[in-house]
């Protein structure tokens, strides 16, 4: 048996040295030290020999296994480092190519205008507060004087979950909901960001997802002067120094009296032009003194304090400030809509 390994490890040594390629070397690697290889069929062959024999023909079968490998190890190294070489050679990189500029991103023009619009009034010594986007019907409704039945809820049609809960039609709720944690105490003077929904067909100034913000302040001795000094300041910081505000009679149920508030075109400076439709006024949200009712409900005496409330869509804002005319455009992720605000 001893002669027989020798006579292995000769023969593969002999057809190792002229491998010259790594399928060749692996072929090699399984005929000689495979499960069913060569070294294995002779080592079968132990269990004949005499307790004296094993030990010296266990110890030549080692060593010729180590050869084996040793010289196997050696060329699959030296293969390895040939392809390395090669690849380097055919896949050089010209470093004096000029790189690819990676694209900056950019807040989206809605989340732009929300922080314009937060400031200016967090500069007026406003704070925000937030709500649920899933809101119960008595802080959608019935706190803010829309019982059920009442025919004003045919003004926002809405997406009811459950006969009691449904995707805020309004960030009004907020209101409420801040109001009823103070517990009558005063002054309150938040706004209030965020999601809205509505069943409106999607058109070029609707959609059934919009943002809102809506401001509310109570205090003693609160006016509708105070209201108009609010938004003109806000008009001017957002569209500039020279516009004006007008206050037109309107209905919400949550508030009494209540306006629209327009505001002077920037583009024409009043004057008319296709983008006010040559009225020379833009509207941009409603307002009102706070409802006697709402603020009883909510824990205030309508005898003691008094407040007012605004609202605004920032989709409206942000049409008027950039001069887009299809709200979809905030909503579709067109890149090539977008990437205009990231310029500068």
């Amino acid at each position: 048996m001893k002669d027989r390994l020798e006579a292995l490890r000769a023969e593969a040594l002999q057809e190792l040295a002229g491998v010259n390629d790594p399928n060749a070397l692996n072929e090699l690697r399984v005929k000689y030290l495979g499960k069913k290889g060569l070294l294995t069929e002779i080592l079968r062959g132990m269990g004949a020999l005499s307790a004296e024999e094993r030990p010296v023909i266990g110890q030549v079968a080692n060593d010729v296994r180590a050869a084996i490998e040793g010289v196997i190890d050696e060329k699959a190294a030296a293969f390895a480092r040939a392809e390395t070489e090669r690849r380097l050679a055919t896949e050089t990189i010209d470093v004096t190519l000029p790189g690819r500029p990676a694209p900056n991103g950019a807040l989206h023009p809605l989340t732009k205008v929300v922080q314009e619009i937060e400031d200016i009034f967090i500069g007026m010594g406003f704070t925000v507060a937030e709500g649920p986007e899933v809101e119960t019907d008595y802080y959608n409704f019935e706190a803010l004087n829309l019982p059920k039945d009442h025919p004003a809820r045919d003004m926002q049609d809405s997406f009811f979950i459950t006969e009691d809960l449904l995707l805020r039609t309004q960030t009004s709720p907020v209101q409420a909901r801040t109001m009823e944690a103070r517990g009558g105490q005063v002054p309150v003077k938040i706004i209030c960001p965020g999601k809205v929904y509505r069943r409106d067909d999607d058109d070029p100034t609707h959609s059934h997802q919009f943002m809102q913000i809506e401001g509310l302040v109570i205090d003693k001795g609160i006016r509708m002067s105070d209201l108009k000094g609010t938004l003109l300041q806000f008009a001017r910081e957002m569209f500039g120094a020279n516009v004006n505000i007008r206050m037109r009679p309107s209905f919400f149920p949550f508030t009494e009296p209540s306006a629209e508030v327009d505001v002077s075109c920037a583009v024409c400076g009043g004057s008319g032009c296709r983008v006010c439709k040559q009225s020379g006024w833009l509207e941009i949200l409603g307002s009102g003194m706070v409802h006697p009712r709402v603020l009883e409900m909510s824990g205030y005496d309508p005898n003691e304090v008094s407040g007012f409330a605004f609202g605004m869509g920032v989709e409206r804002i942000a049409m008027l400030r950039y001069g887009v005319e299809d709200i979809r455009h905030f909503y579709t992720n067109d890149v090539r809509f977008l990437s205009q605000f990231a310029r500068g």
